[in-house]
């Protein structure tokens, strides 16, 4: 199990108990990892907001505050993600810290693996400068990337020339007034940002492609800022 999930299940199993504590030894034998992990990782989630704290005593040990959590809720991947490109519109207001903190909750309320699923659609996600406003966005296309089947699209260019094309989804980037599919386009023979509100039609296929991962020289753009979506 590897630290990420070892937190989400940290909370979960003090919370199939509380209000009553389990000792960090008892944590430690559950989990597989020494005493002084599980210190660590209890850190990491006070830290984060996580109401945990310590009882002294023989009898002692770690308590979650079961009324301030959440308890695994059926978010999907993609509803994850979506809080987390609205949160990120809180950057540089006084709610900044708050909307991470409740982006982490979020998070971590979520099955360990739609978490995941979430972590790794999250990667697959850029934000241009400061982030991307309200724009519309096809249905196929905003299911493009967790349906992860090659799409057939009908595509204007900026000349008003449309072209039919295959393409294989592989992320998203949103800028202030668009939002862009970034693909492997076949017709192509590379990967090309298609901007949404160009795509006159899409049809999902039936052909689900092999895998492909983005590099950074493929994000390369020569203006703005581009970065990541974290659910952190």
């Amino acid at each position: 199990m590897n630290r990420t999930d070892r937190l989400y299940a940290l909370v979960e199993e003090l919370r199939a108990v509380a209000p009553r504590p389990l000792s960090a030894r008892r944590l430690a034998e559950r989990f597989e990892v020494s005493v002084r992990t599980v210190e660590r990782d209890i850190s990491a989630l006070q830290q984060s907001g996580t109401p945990i704290w310590a009882e002294p005593g023989r009898t002692g040990g770690y308590c979650l505050d079961r009324e301030r959590t959440l308890p695994p809720v059926n978010f999907t991947p993609t509803e994850a993600v979506a809080m987390a490109v609205a949160l990120d519109r809180m950057a540089g207001t006084p709610f900044q810290a708050a909307a991470q903190t409740a982006l982490r909750k979020l998070v971590a309320a979520m099955q360990s693996g739609d978490a995941s699923a979430a972590r790794e659609l999250a990667a697959r996600v850029h934000l241009l400068g400061d982030g991307a406003t309200a724009a519309s966005v096809p249905p196929l296309i905003a299911d493009a990337l967790s349906a992860g089947r090659v799409l057939r699209i009908r595509y204007r260019d900026a000349g008003g020339a449309v072209t039919m094309r295959d393409i294989e989804p592989l992320g998203y980037i949103g800028k202030t007034h668009d939002w862009y599919l970034v693909a492997w386009c076949r017709l192509r023979e590379g990967v090309r940002a298609f901007r949404t509100d160009r795509i006159v039609s899409s049809v999902v296929t039936a052909e689900v492609p092999e895998p492909r991962e983005l590099s950074a020289d493929e994000l390369d753009i020569p203006y703005g800022d581009l970065r990541q979506l974290s659910l952190t």
